[in-house]
């Protein structure tokens, strides 16, 4: 099955590049190492945890999804392609059966190796074109774009689109937000993350936080840039 969901014009404050570059936090960092055989655990309101092998969970009901990525930071790829499995199949299958009896999920916390997490609401994963891929592409997922496994859900920005996945819990509220350092409250992810409603921060306005990202922007890419076109300079851990 493939479905196609990149509209022609980009969402609010977004400029098109030419090249899907690793970017985030840990750019600095080689892509986290895994196993011959990785899997995912999921947790949280169950019985019991499950731990189910990336290959099983990818193998059955393949979808593949013509998707645009927005970053944040104001950039935005146009017509990757993904292929992998409906995360709303993967919870009916093998979440959904495992819930404490009588818990109303509402969120659900994806974990990456590389110690990322985003916490989403249960209804936007559920959305038709939120898939958890293997392939990029036509090729296996590399470590600079979340081998083995990835979320992708286009209508959110790419921090909601957590790399390396290696934990899904399911929680029956969001969490405790807590006090973060003063540098992360600057970059105040939001809980949505919802491109189209430039929800970039989570109580400034998106068009406020704009000239932040845009000089953040500006220094990261040219890095990448630099890393894209010299293939010595790349992180080649775990590229598959």
């Amino acid at each position: 099955m493939t479905e196609t969901t990149h509209p022609c014009a980009l969402p609010p404050g977004q400029k098109r590049i030419d090249f899907f570059p690793r970017f985030g936090r840990r750019i600095d960092q080689p892509p986290p190492a895994f196993g011959e055989h990785p899997t995912v655990v999921f947790g949280g309101a169950l019985t019991a945890p499950v731990e189910i092998a990336v290959d099983e969970l990818v193998s059955a009901d393949r979808h593949d999804l013509d998707a645009d990525f927005h970053c944040v930071a104001g950039w935005s790829v146009t017509g990757l392609h993904w292929e992998g499995a409906a995360f709303a199949e993967v919870y009916r299958r093998y979440v959904a059966p495992a819930v404490v009896p009588g818990t109303i999920v509402t969120h659900v916390r994806v974990r990456g190796l590389d110690g990322e997490h985003f916490v989403a609401e249960l209804e936007d994963l559920l959305a038709d074109d939120v898939l958890l891929v293997d392939r990029l592409d036509g090729r296996p997922l590399d470590g600079d774009h979340g081998a083995p496994l990835r979320l992708v859900n286009p209508a959110q920005y790419g921090y909601a689109n957590i790399k390396h996945v290696c934990r899904i819990d399911v929680l029956a509220g969001a969490p405790p937000a807590g006090s973060p350092p003063l540098v992360d409250r600057l970059l105040e992810s939001h809980p949505r993350a919802r491109v189209w409603e430039e929800e970039r921060h989570g109580t400034l306005p998106g068009w406020l936080i704009r000239p932040i990202y845009r000089v953040i922007k500006v220094v990261m890419l040219a890095g990448a840039a630099r890393r894209h076109r010299d293939p010595s300079h790349r992180s080649g851990a775990n590229n598959n």
